[in-house]
C-alpha cells in the first residue's frame, strides 16, 4: 500500500508540475524596452510631424505606431531625466535644479533614496537593464547610472554635453571630458563620433545577453542634436541652401507644415518670436551665411541620429527581436536657445579651444549652437524654447510603437507627461510598485500607465482634474485640464503668474488673468498644494 501511495503522490505531483509549467510556458513574455531620448531636438523637426529633415526611420516607426501631439517633460535636460527614471517630480527625484548641488532637500542634485530609479525596479524583475550616453543625474560614482540599476552603461560622467568627436572638453571645469563604463573610467577613441559610438555599445550590450530569453529596458541617452553642431560633412551636405530664406521663413513655414501633417489645428495662431531674435534682414550677407550653415549643420545632426535609429532596429529586427520590442521616441526638452560661446563664463574657455569660423564649422574644433533664432523655428507652434515653462520649452514630439499598439499610424492629442512612463514600462513588466524600497519608505508614482491608451481601450490618460506643476529655478507652471498658469519671471512672484486656456490658446498669447478671476484664483491654489507637496524652495538654494 506504501508503494501505491507513493507511486500516485509521484504521478499527481509530476502531473501538476507539467500543468504548471505549461501555464508558465504559456504566459506572454514581457516586452522588451527600448527608451530614446533625443537631446534638444525641436518639436517641428521631425518628417512625421511635419518638418523638413529627413528622418526616414522615425518616420515609419510613426506609421506603425502613435504619434503625441501635446506630450510634456522640463523644460530642461537633467530635470527631465530625474522625472522620467523615477516616475516622480523633479524635486522629489532630488534635482530640483540642473547642474546643482546641496544639502537642501530636492535640490541634491542626483537620484535620491525618495524615489526607485526605473532601471533599479525592472532589473529586479528581471530585466536586463542597458544605457548609453547622456547621464547628467550626479557626477560622482555612487550617483552613477551603474549604482541606479543599470547593467552595462556607457556615460558621459556628470557633465550634460561633451564634444561629438573626442574627448575634448566643452566646459571650463572639465577641460577634458570623463566617461565611466559600468562604474569604471573609460576611454574615448579618437574620432569616434557620439551618435554612432553609442549605438554600438548599446547594439553590442543587448546582444551580449541575448540568447539567455530575458527581455531588455535600454535607455538610448543621445547627445544629439545638443551643442556644439559637429557632424560628419556627409550628413549636412544635403541640406546645404535649403535654409537660406532665414529663420523667420523656416519658423512659418514648419507652422504650416505642422497644420497639414494634423499635429496643431487649423485653427491655432503662430506666437512672436522671443524679443532676442534679431530679424532676419537686419543681418549682413555673411551673417546670413554663417546663419544658414548652423542650421545645415543640426539638420545634419538630426540626419545622423535618424540614421542610428534605424541601425538599433534593423539589428532587432534580424536578430527576431523586434517584434517583441515597445518602443519609445522622445525629446528631453523643446529647441536648444543657449550659445555659450558668447557666454560671460563659459566663452573664454570654449574661445581659447574652440573655433567660431565659418570654415571650421562643424568640424572637431568648431563651437557652434544655432540659438534662439533657430529654436523659435524648431519650437514653431508654441511660446519660446527650452528653459522655459512655456510649451515651447515643454511640448516635445514624441512616438510609441511596438507590441499591442492599436490605432496604428494616428496622431493622440492628449494631455501626457514623461511620469507616465513609470507606471507604463511597470505595468508591461508585470511589476507593483513597493511602499517601500531597500528598507527606506519611497514617495508614490505620479504618472499613469499609458497600458489603455496604447490598447485601444481609451482615447485619453488623464482627466480634467489631474494636475502637473513643474518648477526650475524660478521659471514654473501648472496644468489643470486645459488650464495653464505660468511663470517666466525672476524673481519669482506669486503675482507673476498668467492663466491661459490652451484649448482655445496654444500660443499663450491671451491672458485670461483678469478675465475669469475665479479660475485664476483656483490655480494659485493649486500652485500652492503642488509646491508645498514636491518641496520647491523660493528662492532656489545656492550651491554649497
Amino acid at each position: 500500500m506504501k508503494n501505491i501511495s507513493r507511486l500516485i503522490f509521484f504521478v499527481t505531483f509530476i502531473g501538476c508540475s507539467m500543468v504548471s509549467c505549461q501555464q508558465e510556458s504559456n504566459k506572454p513574455k514581457p516586452p522588451n524596452i527600448l527608451l530614446i531620448v533625443a537631446d534638444d531636438l525641436g518639436y517641428a523637426d521631425l518628417g512625421s510631424f511635419g518638418g523638413d529633415i529627413s528622418t526616414p526611420n522615425l518616420d515609419e516607426l510613426a506609421k506603425t505606431g502613435i504619434r503625441f501631439s501635446r506630450f510634456h517633460t522640463a523644460p530642461v535636460c537633467a530635470v527631465t531625466r530625474a522625472m522620467l527614471l523615477s516616475g516622480n517630480n523633479n524635486h522629489i527625484a532630488g534635482m530640483g535644479s540642473q547642474q546643482l548641488q546641496t544639502k537642501v532637500a530636492g535640490y541634491e542634485g542626483h537620484l535620491t533614496d525618495r524615489i526607485i530609479p526605473l532601471p533599479d525596479l525592472l532589473r529586479t524583475a528581471g530585466y536586463h537593464t542597458y544605457m548609453a550616453g547622456k547621464w547628467h543625474l550626479g557626477d560622482k560614482l555612487e550617483h552613477g547610472p551603474q549604482a541606479k540599476g543599470f547593467e552595462h552603461s556607457f556615460s558621459i560622467k556628470g557633465e550634460g554635453g561633451a564634444n561629438h568627436f573626442s574627448n575634448a572638453g566643452i566646459f571650463p571645469e572639465t577641460p577634458i571630458t570623463e566617461y565611466t563604463e559600468d562604474g569604471e573610467k573609460a576611454e574615448w577613441k579618437e574620432g569616434d563620433y557620439s551618435t554612432d559610438f553609442y549605438t554600438d555599445k548599446l547594439i553590442s550590450y543587448i546582444d551580449r545577453h541575448r540568447e539567455d530569453g530575458k527581455p531588455f529596458f535600454t535607455f538610448a541617452a543621445y547627445t544629439s542634436p545638443h551643442w556644439p553642431l559637429q557632424v560628419e560633412e556627409k550628413y549636412w551636405r544635403k541640406y546645404e541652401g535649403r535654409y537660406d530664406e532665414g529663420y523667420e521663413v523656416l519658423k512659418a513655414k514648419r507652422f504650416e507644415s505642422l497644420k497639414k501633417a494634423g499635429m496643431i489645428s487649423e485653427n491655432a495662431v503662430l506666437p512672436p518670436s522671443h524679443p532676442n531674435v534679431k530679424p532676419w534682414d537686419s543681418l549682413s550677407p555673411d551673417e546670413q551665411k554663417k546663419e544658414a550653415r548652423k542650421m545645415e549643420l543640426y539638420a545634419g545632426m538630426v540626419d545622423n541620429l535618424d540614421y542610428n535609429i534605424g541601425r538599433i532596429i534593423t539589428y532587432l529586427k534580424e536578430t527576431g527581436q523586434y517584434e517583441n520590442t515597445l518602443i519609445v521616441f522622445m525629446s528631453d526638452n523643446g529647441a536648444a536657445a543657449e550659445d555659450f560661446y558668447y557666454s560671460s563664463f563659459y566663452g573664454p574657455f570654449i574661445q581659447e579651444n574652440y573655433s567660431d569660423e565659418y570654415a571650421e564649422m562643424g568640424k572637431e574644433n568648431s563651437f557652434i549652437s544655432y540659438g534662439s533664432q533657430w529654436a523659435e523655428a524648431g519650437s514653431a507652434p508654441f511660446k519660446f524654447y527650452k528653459g522655459f515653462t512655456t510649451e515651447g520649452g515643454i511640448n516635445t514630439p514624441m512616438i510609441i510603437a511596438g507590441p499591442g499598439i492599436e490605432n496604428q499610424g494616428s496622431i493622440n492629442d492628449s494631455f501626457l507627461t514623461l511620469m507616465d512612463f513609470a507606471p507604463t514600462f511597470y505595468e508591461l513588466a508585470g511589476i507593483s510598485y513597493p511602499d517601500k524600497w531597500k528598507e527606506k519608505a519611497v514617495k508614490p508614482l505620479l504618472g499613469k500607465s499609458l497600458v489603455p491608451l496604447l490598447s485601444g481601450k481609451s482615447d485619453s490618460v488623464h482627466d480634467s482634474t489631474y494636475v502637473f506643476g513643474l518648477e526650475h529655478r524660478g521659471y514654473a507652471m501648472i496644468r489643470k485640464g486645459d488650464w495653464k498658469i505660468v511663470n517666466i519671471e525672476r524673481p519669482f512672484l506669486l503675482g507673476n503668474f498668467r492663466l491661459y486656456n490652451l484649448k482655445s490658446d496654444l500660443a499663450e498669447k491671451n491672458d485670461l488673468t483678469g478675465t475669469f478671476p475665479e479660475k485664476y484664483q483656483e490655480m494659485l491654489g493649486e500652485w500652492e498644494k503642488f509646491s508645498k507637496e514636491v518641496g520647491v524652495v523660493i528662492p532656489t538654494p545656492k550651491e554649497e
